[in-house]
């Protein structure tokens, strides 16, 4: 049987690489698309500040003639 060099381990018949230490800050993409999601969601149930809708204009800029 072949030796393993550094850094490798074998599994039955494979030579694999050795699993490297994970980084705490990095996030995964599964974590940033369930932020996204959850802010998502938290605007579908509670809304992030509604504004109100602009009031209709009382004198429009054209009339319509009044001879009709």
């Amino acid at each position: 049987m072949a030796k393993v060099p550094d850094g490798f381990h074998q599994v039955r018949a494979h030579i694999r690489r050795n699993p490297k230490p994970r980084n705490a800050k990095r996030m995964s993409g599964w974590m940033i698309a369930g932020l996204l999601a959850g802010a998502w969601l938290w605007g579908q149930v509670f809304g992030f500040g509604t504004v109100a809708p602009a009031p209709a204009d009382p004198n429009p800029a054209v009339s319509t003639p009044a001879d009709r």
